[in-house]
C-alpha cells in the first residue's frame, strides 16, 4: 500500500448545512461533489487519503465565502511561552508526540491539502445526509448559573475544566494524551478536545470551534482514535460539521488530514503520546486559524462563518465527552480518556496539561482561573492540579458503567 500519483476526480458526499427534508438514506437524493485530485495515499489502516488542489478544496464553495480568498499571509502567531519537560517525565518521553499513520506510506505534495475519503459505508450509517458529520442537537438541562453551555441532555457527559468570569478570550492552547477508549454502541462517541465558546444553548445562537481527538465507530466505521475539528455557529442546529464533511474550515497544510487516525497511543504505565492544538484569532484578519504540534499551522476558520466568534470568544472548555446511549437500558460502558478515573494519575489516567488562553494582546497566559465539572462522578470524574512544569493541568476520564454506575 501507498501512494497512487495522477490527476483525476474523487466523489464526496457533502452537505451544504440545509436540512434534508426527505430525511433519507437515499444516495441518488444526495449531492456529490466531484473534486479534482492530484494523487492518493492509501494508509495501512485502510483509509485514503486525497490529495486536494488547494484552491479546489470543497470548504471555499460555502455561501457566505463566495468572495473570501485563502489567506496567505501567515497569521499573527501568540506570544509562545518556552515548555519545560514535565516532572517525572524523561527528555526522551517528553519528545514523543502522536503522529498519523498515513505518513508511513506517502504524503500529499505542497499546493494540495489532505482530505479522508469517505466511503459510502460512512454515509450510510447516518441518519441522513443532513446528519452526515454532524454533532446531535443538544437540549440543555437545569445547570448552575455558572455552569457552561456545553452541559446539556440528549445522553451528552462530561470531565471538563473551562474558564469562569465570563472572560474575553481570544484563542486557547493545551497537551493531551490519545488513547483508544473502548466505545460500547456505534451511535456513541468518546472525544477530548478544546472548545472555543460564545453566545448561548438558550438563545439558539452558540458558536462554537472545537478541536482534539475522538473515537466514533458511526462517523468514521472503526474505534481508532482520529484528529478531528468541528464548528457550528447556532448551538448545532443546521451549521457546521466534522472536520472537512461540509464547508467552512479551510485548510492549508499538506501534512495534517483531519479525520485521519492517530498513531501511536498512550499505554498504561507506559509510554504517554500526547498531542498540542492551538486555536486563537489572528489578530490581523480575524479568521480563527489551528496550530498541531510545536507551530505546524493546520488552516482556519473564516470570521465569516460566525457571529459571536467574529469578535472574540467568552468560554473556554478543555476534557471529555461521550455519548451514553444507555444500551441494554443500563449506563453505557463506553470509556472516557483511558477508561480509568482521574485518580489514578499519570502514566493511567487521561490528561490535558499546559492549560492556556490567549488574551486581547495576543499573548498565551497560563489559564489560572478555571471551574471543573463532571455531570456523573460515579461514571466519569475530573481532577484538576498546577505545577511548575504543566503549569495548570487536569486528569479525567472513567469506564463509565461500573457497581457506582449502573
Amino acid at each position: 500500500m501507498g501512494k497512487r500519483r495522477n490527476q483525476s476526480l474523487a466523489f464526496y458526499a457533502f452537505h451544504s448545512g440545509l436540512p434534508d427534508a426527505m430525511g433519507t438514506n437515499n444516495l441518488s437524493r444526495w449531492p456529490i461533489q466531484v473534486v479534482i485530485k492530484v494523487s492518493s495515499v492509501v494508509s495501512p489502516d485502510g483509509d485514503i487519503i486525497d490529495c486536494v488542489p488547494r484552491h479546489k478544496q470543497p470548504a471555499l464553495d460555502h455561501p457566505l465565502l463566495s468572495d473570501h480568498k485563502i489567506q496567505r499571509v501567515a497569521p499573527q502567531r501568540p506570544k509562545f511561552k518556552v515548555e519545560r519537560a514535565p516532572r517525572n517525565y524523561s527528555a526522551s518521553d517528553a519528545a514523543r508526540r502522536a503522529w498519523q499513520a498515513w505518513h508511513h506510506v506517502g504524503h500529499c505534495p505542497r499546493g494540495t491539502v489532505p482530505i479522508r475519503r469517505s466511503s459510502v459505508d460512512d454515509v450510510l450509517r447516518a441518519k441522513s445526509l443532513f446528519h452526515f458529520g454532524k454533532k446531535q442537537m443538544r437540549v440543555p438541562l437545569a445547570r448552575k448559573v455558572d455552569a457552561p453551555d456545553v452541559v446539556s441532555g440528549n445522553g451528552h457527559e462530561h470531565a471538563i475544566a473551562y474558564t469562569v468570569n465570563n472572560q474575553e478570550v481570544y484563542g486557547a492552547k493545551a497537551t493531551m494524551n490519545v488513547w483508544d477508549p473502548s466505545v460500547q454502541a456505534e451511535n456513541e462517541f468518546s472525544l477530548s478536545q478544546i472548545w472555543i465558546l460564545s453566545g448561548s444553548f438558550d438563545g439558539a445562537d452558540l458558536n462554537s470551534i472545537e478541536a482534539g481527538w475522538q473515537v466514533s465507530p458511526e462517523l468514521y466505521g472503526d474505534s481508532r482514535p482520529r484528529l478531528f475539528t468541528y464548528w457550528t455557529s447556532d448551538a448545532y442546529r443546521a451549521t457546521g460539521c466534522y472536520n472537512l464533511l461540509c464547508a467552512g474550515f479551510i485548510q492549508t497544510n499538506n501534512r495534517i488530514a483531519i479525520g485521519a487516525a492517530i498513531s501511536p497511543v498512550s499505554s498504561p504505565r507506559s509510554s504517554q503520546y500526547d498531542i498540542t492544538i492551538l486555536v486563537w484569532k489572528d489578530p490581523k484578519l480575524g479568521n480563527w486559524w489551528m496550530s498541531f504540534g510545536d507551530s505546524m499551522l493546520v488552516g482556519y476558520w473564516p470570521a465569516e462563518l460566525f457571529t459571536h466568534l467574529s469578535d472574540r470568544a467568552t468560554m473556554v472548555e478543555w476534557g471529555g465527552e461521550v455519548v451514553n446511549m444507555r444500551p441494554n437500558g443500563e449506563h453505557t460502558s463506553t470509556q472516557m480518556g483511558s477508561g480509568r478515573f482521574a485518580g489514578s494519575g499519570f502514566g493511567k489516567a487521561s490528561y490535558f496539561r499546559n492549560l492556556e488562553v490567549v488574551d486581547a494582546d495576543n499573548s498565551l497566559v497560563s489559564a489560572q482561573a478555571i471551574a471543573t465539572l463532571a455531570e456523573n462522578t460515579k461514571c466519569y470524574d475530573i481532577r484538576s492540579f498546577s505545577n511548575a512544569d504543566w503549569g495548570t493541568y487536569f486528569y479525567f476520564g472513567g469506564p463509565g458503567n461500573n457497581p457506582q454506575c449502573p
